[in-house]
């Protein structure tokens, strides 16, 4: 499809037949594409973005074909000229409509939940738009869209002039697409509501008296933070607990001790992680817990997508009608939680559950839209408490803790357990980095190259995930590409929710035993084995990515044995992504390192990500 307009065909509109009877929904859309210049290789994702009716969409309004984000809006608006001749306008409000959800999609891909009115004007005016206020109702009415009001909160008191009655500020008015903002409403309503119906589970004095014998029965050293956080969440509906990245032991500790308070007060616990393979990390941690007096931590992790039962994009088996059997329902790695997800928890927690976060604030916002524990944090409307760090950290959690105060400074690792790798340009670190994948952290460190991820620094590029991806399968297990471009035996990122998984979770495609039961999975016979040994039926093929090389966002949420973080001359981080791709590992990290002083200064200057969100104002609202 040309990148630029290209002149209308003399006689105005193209004339378009109408559909014909027979064909299915993908050939009436290669048709119509076909007549409007479009190649007709579209007509699937039209198809699968618009519905069986893409076709009639796509010749009332030719700029849907925006809803595909490879799509320029110069190639709709040739399209749109193809189509509609002389009446293409850039100021139609269908044109409008179309912009700024493509605007709005943007955001929420970059992580924002919502745009305030000046700013989205402010973006559509460069695209032709010179009357922002149509095209916001086109998109308003069209449905997908959304707009909330929202008011500043005063700094003072309002003054009482004379017994009158101050005027009201003009609320300020914040788009978003409709499942984002409506699932951020529900998240903070859904927050309130936890917080006005929860009654202590324990009184703080019985608390302690538990968190003290689960100690002794462990046999471990419990710090007094810990056991005041743990009080906390016997009594408060809703709590964030804060950690670093050098606070495994007191992670699991707080863990095994709720349990104990759960299992005492007898409301039962339920215990989440981000991904399958975070909550593998924890059983670990919490079996090892276990092991050295021969008991039990108590809890059991399930990835979040277990727990909520999940089926596909935005839809659940627990909700309201079906809440999550536990009195007290946790969930690690909070930090990688967006609002979909949060909203969905959030309904599935009955009146009276207490529900609580862990999250280290030093890293990166979710992969999806919003920053939920962030959120929580800074609205003061719910109890937050901090957790220790170790007291004998190792190398990585110092190298995660230096990052964390904006440096990337040398750490002493006597056993290798960080590795600087140097390299002078993108093709080399590349190199470099699969060379630690293939060859030396597995002959080394005798870790398999199965338990050891490369977190990429940026998709493009000679070092990007795509290319690591690339060199990676040729390596590791070349073949024609049979499925949608893989291979039975490819690691495998899943990017989108389904039965059973969730976006983020990380695993290897496999034929299944039995073919006759692949209905539903991603081709004749496969799966994805997860790393907590479960097998997922990917019914969408769309929901399958490589997943040798991943982007720090992608990585978000999951934890592997040993990492390899590649940071390519063109990095532009942050502190944030630098630290949620180091804190990737759990017992080794190799950093390949191609972007000079850029990196350092990425991690002093760049401290956060910032997001445009509405849940704090949400929760103050109530």
């Amino acid at each position: 499809m040309p990148q630029a307009p290209l002149p209308s065909p003399e006689g105005g509109a193209a004339s378009l037949p109408a559909e014909a009877e027979g064909g299915n929904p993908v050939e009436r859309t290669r048709a119509v594409l076909a007549r409007m210049g479009a190649p007709e290789a579209l007509a699937q994702p039209l198809v699968a973005a618009l519905g069986p009716g893409a076709a009639a969409d796509l010749t009332a309004d030719p700029w849907r074909l925006l809803a595909l984000p490879r799509v320029t809006l110069d190639q709709a608006d040739y399209c749109a000229r193809r189509v509609l001749g002389a009446e293409a306008s850039p100021d139609d409000p269908r044109r409008g409509r179309a912009a700024v959800g493509r605007l709005l999609r943007r955001a929420a891909r970059e992580g924002h939940t919502a745009i305030e009115e000046r700013r989205l004007s402010a973006a559509l005016r460069p695209l032709g738009i010179r009357s922002p206020g149509p095209a916001l109702t086109a998109a308003l009415d069209d449905g997908d869209v959304l707009v909330f009001e929202v008011f500043d909160e005063p700094d003072d008191d309002p003054e009482f002039d004379g017994g009158t009655l101050p005027e009201m500020p003009e609320p300020e008015r914040c788009y978003a697409l409709a499942r984002v903002g409506l699932a951020e409403q529900d998240l903070g309503e859904g927050i309130v509501r936890l917080n006005g119906t929860s009654e202590p589970i324990m009184d703080s004095a019985t608390a302690a008296e538990s968190v003290e014998a689960t100690a002794e029965r462990l046999g471990v050293d419990v710090a007094p933070e810990t056991t005041a956080a743990l009080v906390t969440v016997a009594l408060r509906g809703v709590c964030v607990l804060t950690h670093g990245g050098g606070a495994p032991a007191a992670v699991a500790h707080t863990l095994a001790c709720a349990a104990a308070i759960a299992a005492e007060s007898e409301v039962g616990i339920a215990l989440a992680a981000p991904t399958a393979q975070a909550a593998a990390a924890l059983n670990a941690d919490l079996a090892a817990l276990g092991d050295r007096t021969g008991g039990k931590a108590g809890v059991t992790a399930v990835p979040l997508a277990q727990l909520l039962d999940c089926r596909g994009p935005g839809v659940f088996g627990r909700g309201a009608e079906r809440p999550i059997d536990a009195g007290l329902v946790v969930v690690a790695g909070a930090m990688a939680v967006g609002v979909e997800h949060a909203a969905a928890l959030v309904d599935a927690c009955a009146d009276g559950t207490h529900l609580v976060l862990l999250a280290d604030p030093a890293q990166a916002p979710s992969a999806a839209p919003g920053q939920v524990a962030a959120d929580l944090i800074a609205s003061r409307t719910v109890a937050v408490a901090q957790l220790p760090a170790d007291p004998d950290p190792g190398p990585l959690a110092r190298l995660a803790d230096r990052v964390a105060h904006g440096d990337v400074g040398h750490v002493e690792a006597p056993d290798k357990e960080v590795v600087v790798v140097p390299a002078a340009s993108g093709g080399e670190a590349a190199h470099r980095a699969v060379q630690l994948l293939t060859d030396s952290i597995p002959r080394a460190l005798r870790i398999p190259a199965e338990h050891v991820q490369i977190i990429a620094a940026t998709r493009g590029g000679d070092a990007g995930a795509a290319a690591l991806n690339t060199a990676c399968k040729s390596r590791l297990n070349p073949g024609p590409g049979t499925h949608n471009g893989l291979d039975v035996g490819d690691r495998v990122l899943l990017a989108a929710d389904g039965p059973g998984y969730a976006a983020g979770d990380i695993g290897y495609l496999r034929a299944r035993e039995d073919s006759a039961d692949a209905k539903g999975s991603a081709g004749p016979g496969l799966v994805v084995e997860l790393a907590d040994g479960s097998r997922a039926a990917v019914a969408d093929p769309a929901h399958l990515r490589p997943g040798w090389a991943v982007t720090v966002a992608a990585a978000h949420g999951g934890v592997w044995p040993a990492g390899i973080a590649v940071f390519p001359p063109e990095t532009k981080g942050s502190r944030p992504q630098v630290y949620t791709a180091v804190t990737g590992a759990l017992r080794h990290l190799s950093i390949v390192h191609a972007a000079g002083p850029d990196l350092a200064r990425s991690v002093r200057e760049n401290a956060a990500i910032p997001r445009h969100t509405r849940l704090v104002r949400v929760l103050r609202e109530g």
